[in-house]
């Protein structure tokens, strides 16, 4: 009973100083393996052993809670650490040379020939999304689009705060086998035997999509009706008075040919033109090409350094501006710690023996019609978390290693947890007044924080619980 006491205090006290480093945007890195260092050595005082399949003790209980991060980082850098890293470097090349700027103009060009104001905000909503590809960042790609899309939505006539919802919201959860939350919660279906050998593509495709693309369709509807609604009412309260003029700096126009824009163009979104060129052939004539995410974006990646000899002449400089792509690589880093710092807790947990007292409750709730519950309380504090912190990433790369034991404990599929959990975190940041993207375009047209939520929040919790929904009738 003591022991009881001890573990849920402890796990419990662990749990809150996470939560509170995430909302106070300190590093949530450090404290991830703070907390399992302290929880590992709790579970030794206790008298259990470290939660980890053959582990090799050092001989000093002092050491082997650093003996398991030193494990946890070499597993993870044979699996997912090292596809993270592999895209980091290549998302960094792109922007090096200047790739994603043109993918970003081709794109948005079409744009000024809307000429419905409202028609335009499920079409920018979606193409935003499909922007999100390339540039994965939901700050980085806000910055961007407030430079480039943000004036001309304003020159058809659109209101300065649909056009800063549509931004806003920009970056949700549009399917991508680069994305590397996803990379993550594939490597960790791997383990289960229902998904043995899932591969990252596999898992977008034939999971991920079914809820995504539905859901991002959906938001582009409620988006066009609640906008609307929303500047009506803005009209009505502003008596005539016209609307303040926001000014946004000018992106550098991109120039050069047909060819060069095309080929460009296409070059950041080539790893998943690959992808699915291969996916494609498998379903249509059952030829099984087993491309992965990293030879994928290998082969792309030498594809680039061609184009960029052809239009630089064969200048030497081309090769030495490769070394962007490894400093990339180091870039990505932080990632890859985080997913190690992640396990660490979550051993943590596992050694003092709380995940098994959780997996015996779920196992006495079977049968009993409620296996939605496990999903919709992950999908809660998902979403608590995230509106407290601004970020929905970090709580979800921490809470990863927990699917498959929670899902096999509850007799559900693990599918219904990660979808609607992954999904959540990114739909729930732009509603949350401390989020960068959110305080980003808050600034730009000079409002706070709140009036950019009141224009995002319907729509995005309206795709929470679409997808909710959507999850549990597809994969429960």
């Amino acid at each position: 009973m003591a022991t009881n006491l001890v573990m849920y205090a402890a796990a419990t006290i662990a749990v809150v100083v996470v939560i509170y480093m995430l909302i106070k945007k300190m590093d949530i890195k450090i404290s991830l393996f703070l907390m399992g260092i302290l929880l590992i050595l709790l579970s030794l005082g206790l008298g259990k052993e470290i939660a980890v399949k053959d582990f090799v003790s050092t001989g000093s209980f002092l050491l082997d809670p650093l003996q398991v991060i030193v494990q946890q980082f070499k597993e993870t850098f044979s699996a997912a650490g090292f596809v993270i890293l592999i895209l980091g470097g290549y998302t960094a090349y792109m922007s090096a040379i200047g790739a994603n700027d043109v993918t970003v103009n081709v794109l948005t060009k079409p744009i000024s020939k809307f000429k419905s104001v409202y028609v335009l905000v499920p079409v920018v909503f979606l193409l935003g999304n499909l922007l999100s590809l390339v540039i994965p960042s939901a700050s980085n790609l806000a910055i961007i689009l407030l430079a480039t899309l943000f004036p001309v939505l304003k020159r058809a006539g659109m209101s300065s705060l649909t056009a800063a919802a549509i931004i806003a919201t920009s970056a949700t959860i549009i399917p991508t086998p680069l994305g590397s939350d996803n990379v993550a919660i594939a490597q960790e279906l791997a383990k289960h035997q229902l998904f043995a050998n899932l591969s990252v593509t596999d898992y977008v495709f034939k999971y991920h999509a079914l809820v995504s693309i539905p859901t991002l369709i959906f938001i582009a509807l409620v988006h066009f009706f609640w906008q609307r609604r929303m500047d009506k009412k803005a009209a009505a309260k502003s008596d005539g008075q016209t609307e303040a003029n926001v000014k946004v700096e000018q992106a550098a126009q991109i120039d050069g040919g047909k060819l060069y824009k095309t080929v460009y163009a296409l070059l950041p979104i080539f790893p998943i033109v690959l992808l699915l060129a291969a996916y494609g052939l498998q379903m249509a004539t059952g030829t099984v090409i087993n491309i992965s995410v990293e030879v994928a974006t290998i082969v792309s990646f030498i594809l680039a350094i061609i184009c960029e000899l052809i239009r630089n002449k064969g200048n030497k400089k081309v090769l030495a501006d490769t070394e962007v792509f490894f400093k990339g690589m180091g870039g990505a880093m932080s990632i890859v710690a985080l997913l190690v710092a992640a396990s660490v807790f979550v051993t943590g947990l596992k050694s003092i023996g709380l995940i098994d007292a959780l997996q015996q409750s779920m196992q006495n709730s079977q049968g009993k019609g409620l296996d939605f519950v496990l999903p919709l309380i992950m999908v809660a504090v998902t979403g608590l978390i995230t509106l407290l912190s601004g970020s929905g990433l970090a709580l979800f790369f921490a809470m990863v290693p927990l699917v498959v034991p929670l899902a096999d404990a509850a007799g559900i599929n693990p599918i219904a947890i990660s979808v609607p959990m992954g999904l959540a975190g990114n739909l729930f940041r732009a509603v949350s007044p401390v989020a960068a993207v959110v305080l980003i375009v808050a600034g730009t047209v000079k409002v706070e924080p709140i009036e950019i939520v009141k224009r995002t929040s319907v729509p995005m919790i309206a795709g929470v619980v679409f997808m909710f929904i959507l999850s549990m009738v597809l994969f429960l």
